[in-house]
């Protein structure tokens, strides 16, 4: 589990989780494309969203330490 996302890269990547076992198939093609599609749609905006909150926190921590600098 990636410690930003809070999800498996593989379920990011395929937007499912890795299957551990043997399904048989149904050969029937292309009725779940449309699922899987806004399945994958759901993962990876989670996945941006919470990457975006960890670069947010990041940012935070950084800056505490940092102190303003004077242009010339």
């Amino acid at each position: 589990m990636h410690a930003g996302t809070k999800v498996l890269s593989f379920k990011v990547n395929s937007g499912q989780d890795p299957r551990m076992g043997f399904k048989i198939r149904k050969k029937e093609k292309h009725k779940g494309a449309e699922k899987f599609m806004e399945r994958m749609k759901n993962v990876q905006e989670e996945a941006k969203a919470a990457l975006q909150k960890a670069q947010k926190e990041m940012k935070q921590y950084v800056d505490r330490e940092r102190e303003e600098v004077e242009e010339y």
